[in-house]
Parts: structure tokens; C-alpha cells; sequence
């Protein structure tokens, strides 16, 4: 994603001096038995020695060797504006590993906006020079751009953060939430609902035309009718202005926001003005990453698509208890993507090359935010639930699928 619209380090580089010893040894002399006249005292021998060899100091460049366990790197902001999202990953990638109580996978930080160490593609470059066989992150596309040639270059797969379609494909793996699912998931349960007409209002720019394009497309597969498609700039008073030429084509069932909850909720009372209180807002994945968004006024019985709360909700306790603080929603992005590895470990000789193949397990694998598997594309395929926003907080009303169908 080119910018973190939602909301650590503990394995960092470091340099090992080699263990070594001095050597050192005693020179013993015997005196030389002589007869000696009585009466006289020998002279003191003064002790013979060496000189020792100065000993060097075996100073290794990099990480340690590590014979018993795989190198992953993990590639997050650790500085800059994306810093706290980057950090919660990071924890978070630490604690998967001690809850799977791993000893054959280690993962080692880079920070992919530190100054004066070449960004996102310095990290990868210096990942793979000390032994990554497998990149998980960047965190945004623009940083999957500069990495992915520098890691197919050495063969090494990318397993990226990122929800940008456009730098999936030929190694890279995209574990980020896809807008394009949540939408269609959104759709297919409106219409299940009974709502037959659908308007839309969606931001300018990628993500907008990726939505549009989706609900479009959702819309049309499920038998229903899109009567009209608003666009925005994301200034004050925009999304207020295309709410207000939506309603000229009144009356319609249900209107997708394809934007944050307090947009949707800006643009709540003017929607619903223009077809009645019974009209449904909709949602995407983003509503999910965005805390208190069940206490908004206006998004009451609003339905919103995204990948299944009930075990991030037990994660996001056990991390504030190990941390201090609450997780960003999106850290657990890299708590799944260290249980993918760990699975994929199994068949992982440290050592060897990381075996790309078994991440297109038909199967898929399992995590705390559910069912997910990779297509041919790269990009991850993920079981949603759908949540409405009833009395504050949000309840399922639509259960993620545990996994695939043949």
C-alpha cells in the first residue's frame, strides 16, 4: 500500500567477535647437575622463556553462523512516519515465534526507512548478503518495487505486507488485505439481504479505481443494479459534495464507501437523507483497521466485509500484557506470516533455498485472521465474515468460511 491507512525489534543486526584463546606456556629449565667446591654458593640462573605469538581476534562481518536455523528477514519501517505500525509487526513476529516455541527459523530485523542506508532496497541488499532465504515485508508498494528485483535477482521470495496488487507476482506474495475481496464479499451478502440497487462513493486515486472497478464488477455477478458511482478528493467537504449528487439518483438499497469509517460516517446522514433511514451503508477491509469505528454516529447497521476478529481479539491481549500496548490491526499480518514459515520449516533444510513451491498449497494455511491461501498471482485469497455495527460494537452476521473448497 503506498501509505499505512490503518494503525519488535528483537533480533537486531550485529556483529559477533569470534570466541578465542590465549595460548600461553611455561618454559621449565633443569640445572645442570655440577660438582660444586664447598663453601661456595651458586649463582642465581635467571629463567629462560619465549616470547608468545600475539594472538588475532577471528572478527566475523555480519551475523553470526547459524547452521541449525533458516535466515528470514523482515523487512518494516522501524523509523520514520510508519515507525509504529512497522515496530508492531515486528513484536509481533517476535511473539509468533515464541508462541510456536521455534528453534529452526531465525528472523532478523531491517529497518527500510533508516537514513543514509539506501531505504528498502540497502535492507534487502543487506539482508540477502548475510543469508536470507526468505523476505517477509516491505509494508508498503512502493517498497516492494525497489526490493522485489534485488530478491528475484538471488532467488528469494517475497512474502510482502503490501494490499497493492500491482507488485504481486514472480516471487513476491502479497499477505496485505485486498479491497477487491472485501467489497465483492459485502456485495454478495447485501444482496442475499435483498437489496437489489446499489450507489457508490468511492475516493480518487489507486485504491478508489480498484474499488470501483470491483463493485462494479460484484454488483453485476450478483444480479443487481449499481444506479450510481460518486467520486471524491479527499478534502474537506468532499465526500459531503458527491453524497449530495448521489442522491440525485435516489432511490437506492445500500451504498458502498470505499474509504475509512469516519468518511462513510461523514457521509452517512446525507446518504440516507436522499433514500431513507433503511438505507445500508457498506464497507470495506479498511473499516476493520480503524478503532472505534463501531461507535460513529451514523454507521449503525452499517455491513463491512474483513478477515475474522475472535482470535486477533485474544492475540491483541497477550500482546498488550508482553508490550505494553495495544497492537496495530495490521501487525497481525506478520504474526501469520511467521506461522506460515514456521509450517513451511517442516520441509526447510537450514541452509537450502526456501521451498517457494509450498506456498501455493491448495489447502492454504491458517492464521489469526483465518483461511487464507496464495493463487497463482501472488496474492493471498482470504475467508472474510461480514459485521454490522449494532449498538457500538460490531457483530458477526456472516461467518468467514474455515477454509476451501476443492
Amino acid at each position: 500500500m503506498g501509505s499505512v491507512m490503518a494503525e519488535a525489534g528483537w533480533i537486531s543486526q550485529r556483529r559477533t567477535v569470534g570466541r578465542w584463546a590465549a595460548l600461553a606456556a611455561a618454559v621449565l629449565l633443569s640445572a645442570c647437575q655440577t660438582v660444586i667446591p664447598r663453601g661456595a654458593e651458586p649463582a642465581p640462573e635467571r629463567p629462560v622463556t619465549r616470547a608468545e605469538r600475539p594472538v588475532t581476534p577471528q572478527v566475523e562481518a555480519g551475523l553470526p553462523r547459524d547452521v541449525n536455523r533458516s535466515r528470514v528477514a523482515l523487512l518494516v519501517p522501524l523509523t520514520g512516519p510508519n515507525a509504529g505500525v512497522g515496530q508492531s509487526i515486528a513484536n509481533a513476529t517476535m511473539l509468533a515465534l515464541l508462541d510456536t516455541q521455534n528453534q529452526t527459523v531465525r528472523i532478523t530485523n531491517y529497518d527500510t526507512a533508516a537514513i543514509g542506508s539506501g531505504g528498502a532496497a540497502g535492507a534487502a541488499r543487506r539482508a540477502i548478503d548475510e543469508g536470507a532465504q526468505l523476505i517477509l515485508g516491505p509494508l508498503l508498494s512502493d517498497d516492494v518495487r525497489a526490493v522485489a528485483p534485488i530478491a528475484r535477482a538471488a532467488n528469494v521470495p517475497v512474502i510482502s505486507f503490501s494490499n497493492d496488487i500491482g507488485v504481486a507476482g514472480s516471487g513476491v506474495y502479497l499477505m496485505g488485505y485486498i479491497p477487491a475481496q472485501s467489497v465483492e464479499r459485502v456485495v454478495d451478502f447485501a444482496r442475499s439481504r435483498g437489496v437489489q440497487t446499489f450507489a457508490g462513493l468511492v475516493p480518487n486515486g489507486l485504491y478508489g479505481e480498484r474499488a470501483s472497478t470491483a463493485f462494479l464488477r460484484a454488483v453485476e455477478g450478483a444480479g443487481g443494479q449499481v444506479v450510481s458511482l460518486q467520486t471524491y478528493g479527499r478534502t474537506a467537504g468532499g465526500v459531503a459534495a458527491a453524497a449530495q449528487r448521489l442522491v440525485a439518483k435516489a432511490p437506492y438499497g445500500a451504498v458502498l464507501v470505499a474509504d475509512a469509517g469516519s468518511i462513510a460516517a461523514a457521509a452517512a446522514p446525507v446518504v440516507k437523507r436522499g433514500s431513507g433511514a433503511t438505507t445500508r451503508l457498506l464497507g470495506t477491509e479498511l473499516w476493520n483497521t480503524e478503532s472505534g469505528v463501531a461507535a460513529r454516529p451514523g454507521l449503525a447497521g452499517a455491513w463491512f466485509a474483513s478477515v475474522p476478529n475472535t482470535l486477533y481479539r485474544q492475540y491483541a491481549v497477550k500482546y498488550r500484557s508482553r508490550f505494553g500496548s495495544a497492537p496495530y490491526r495490521l501487525s497481525s499480518l506478520g504474526y501469520d506470516a511467521v506461522l506460515l514459515t514456521v509450517r513451511i520449516a517442516r520441509d526447510w533444510r537450514p541452509g537450502a533455498a526456501f521451498p517457494e513451491s509450498k506456498l501455493r498449497e491448495a489447502d492454504g494455511f491458517a492464521g489469526l485472521d483465518g483461511a487464507f491461501r496464495f493463487g497463482r498471482d501472488g496474492i493471498a485469497e482470504r475467508a472474510l465474515e461480514v459485521q454490522e455495527i449494532r449498538g457500538g460494537t460490531t457483530v458477526t452476521v456472516s461467518p468467514a468460511p474455515t477454509g476451501f473448497g476443492k
